[in-house]
Formats: structure tokens, C-alpha cells, sequence
């Protein structure tokens, strides 16, 4: 099992990030390059809640999003064709004094089969920067999405 943490600070709202991360909608492969729009399918949506399977290049999992509390979203995997026991995502959010928001995310990977296991190994040994990448990728997306001139050059590594 592979547990990876990702963090980045953001002049975003928790409010503004979770509004991305629960967007279903077409173009979503914008913001999430791991989840392609031909393969994005929404079973069940609530307001706090959806039930969706999603992926890209040979991997998909279907995972259940409960946004309940704005500061602590969790995407737990149901199935997966590599992907299953502890497999998820967390996202929580810590609004800062000058505005900011820190957004800590841990991604667990525990791999199912012999697939999910070596790629579980590669995520847990050199594969982590390509998640890093995604996340970088993911905040800077639905930075432009709420792109305000007078937030450029507060964005914070």
C-alpha cells in the first residue's frame, strides 16, 4: 500500500477548490488529467455527495465523494480495476489569516492485483512527483477558472 501526501497553499477558497473538484461536468480532463471526459460516468449526485467512476489510460475507479464538511472532502474508491482496500482520497483545507488556504491531500493506493501492486510500488518509490504534478496541475486549473488580477503574484507555493 502506497500513502501519498501532497500539499500546496493557494489564494483559492476551500469553497472555490471543492467546486472543481465535484465539477462532473464535460472538460473535467482540465482539471483532472487523471479522470478523461470519455470515461467519466456519474451514477449518483447529492448535495454533498456523488457516487462517479472515472480514469484514464487503462485505469479507473469508481469512488464515492462526500463533501459534507468544506473542509475535509473524501473520495473513498468502491471499485477499481487495480485499485481496492483502503484506496482514497482526502483533501483537507485550513483557511490562513492573510487569506490563503493550505490544502493537504493524502492519496492512498493499496493495489488489488498484480497491477495495482507495481504500480502502488512505482507511486511509493519514484512515481509520487507524477501525482504532485497532477495536484500542481489540478490547483493551478481551477486558479484560472477564478482568476482575478488582483490575485495574481499571491499565489503561493
Amino acid at each position: 500500500m502506497s500513502t501519498i501526501h501532497l500539499h500546496r497553499t493557494t489564494w483559492l477558497t476551500p469553497e472555490q477548490y471543492v467546486a472543481g473538484l465535484t465539477d462532473f461536468g464535460p472538460g473535467r480532463s482540465r482539471l483532472f488529467s487523471n479522470s478523461a471526459d470519455a470515461h467519466l460516468k456519474v451514477h449518483d449526485r447529492g448535495p454533498s455527495h456523488a457516487d462517479v467512476t472515472e480514469g484514464s489510460n487503462g485505469i479507473w475507479e469508481r469512488l464515492h465523494y462526500d463533501w459534507s464538511n468544506p473542509d475535509h472532502v473524501v473520495l473513498t474508491t468502491t471499485d477499481s480495476n487495480v485499485w481496492g482496500g483502503r484506496s482514497g482520497h482526502t483533501y483537507s483545507f485550513t483557511r490562513r489569516p492573510d487569506g490563503t488556504t493550505d490544502i493537504d491531500v493524502v492519496v492512498v493506493r493499496d493495489g488489488k492485483n498484480a497491477k495495482g501492486r507495481i504500480l502502488g510500488l512505482v507511486l511509493r518509490t519514484i512515481g509520487s512527483g507524477v501525482l504532485e504534478k497532477a495536484f500542481e496541475n489540478s490547483v493551478n486549473a481551477i486558479e484560472q477558472r477564478h482568476a482575478d488580477p488582483r490575485q495574481r503574484g499571491r499565489i503561493a507555493a
